[in-house]
């Protein structure tokens, strides 16, 4: 009789840890969903949330508004998009010193994507940050913030390698940085992969995988051609011919998700960070999977 590996999964977790990543709302109605997906899943009690810029710095200011307003207003912690793109070093580090001025205590350091968008070629500001080490060290010397950078297990689209991505990493935590959230991927084995040349190349600081719930197939296969993500094949077969049936689609969305996330857990991976496309619920219900429960759950529980 064959025995079956132990399912981490199936058991009570108290160390899960899990952040959520938002874009700054354009409309009212965006920035009414947004603040109720804030709303719906800050009382799983994430380790941060994060804001994002759109490409070349466009929703800076909205970012902004955004982040402090969660440091003034909610009981979770923000952390601030900041990308070298389109400012000085002296611009950058006033919108630092905001920041810092304004409570918030974590900043997401990424170089930015050029104005003209992701496949564009990236020219850094004459008077700006060169690059993303030159910024987290930047941020670092202000003082006061736990910095977080990007890791690509795919690597970056304009990188020539994966290992050549990695060295870049590597000089982003030479600079400072104190963890780093992945790209997202599909194929567990990608970031296992990736994971192990990381370790191998003596970067011991976490590497966080991001986890995007597929809320609309096309659109999310069209942002990952843009990411340098790959879309398995398995993954279109599973949504295809779904495009009039949105029931359905949410049932496989949370099927795919949750197979993802329980495998991950199951393989020793306890922080998980999501990006949450402004929608709470499919987000909620894959955390509740993990183990994690609100206030209000526990509460009922008891």
């Amino acid at each position: 009789m064959s025995t079956q590996p132990l399912r981490v999964s199936r058991f009570s977790r108290s160390s899960i840890q899990v952040s959520f990543e938002f874009f700054p709302p354009k409309t009212p109605e965006m920035e009414q969903t947004l603040w109720e997906s804030i709303a719906r899943l800050t009382p799983l009690q994430p380790q941060f949330v994060s804001v994002t810029y759109g490409a070349g710095g466009s929703t800076r200011e909205r970012t902004h508004q955004t982040v402090e307003r969660l440091a003034r207003e909610s009981h979770v912690k923000p952390a601030a998009h900041l990308t070298c793109v389109g400012a000085t070093c002296a611009e950058i580090d006033e919108i630092v010193r905001s920041y810092k001025a304004a409570g918030v205590q974590a900043i997401v350091a990424l170089r930015g994507d050029p104005p003209g968008g992701a496949g564009k070629a990236y020219e850094p500001h004459p008077e700006g940050y060169q690059t993303t080490a030159d910024l987290v060290a930047s941020i670092k010397a202000i003082g006061g913030f736990e910095v977080f950078v990007s890791a690509y297990p795919e690597k970056h689209p304009e990188s020539l390698s994966v290992n050549a991505d990695i060295e870049v990493l590597r000089r982003k935590v030479d600079a400072g940085a104190d963890k780093a959230v992945t790209q997202f991927f599909f194929e567990n084995d990608v970031y296992f992969r990736y994971l192990d040349k990381v370790r191998a190349k003596g970067i011991d600081i976490p590497i966080v995988p991001g986890i995007v719930p597929v809320q609309n197939f096309r659109q999310t296969a069209n942002f990952a051609k843009r990411a340098g993500a790959s879309v398995p094949q398995w993954l279109a077969d599973r949504f295809d011919g779904l495009d009039d049936d949105p029931a359905t689609r949410r049932l496989i969305a949370a099927t795919v998700a949750a197979e993802q996330v329980i495998d991950l857990l199951d393989r020793g991976i306890t922080e998980f960070h999501f990006y949450t496309m402004n929608r709470a619920d499919l987000v909620y219900a894959i955390c509740h999977l993990l183990g994690l429960r609100s206030k209000v759950e526990k509460q009922q529980a008891a």
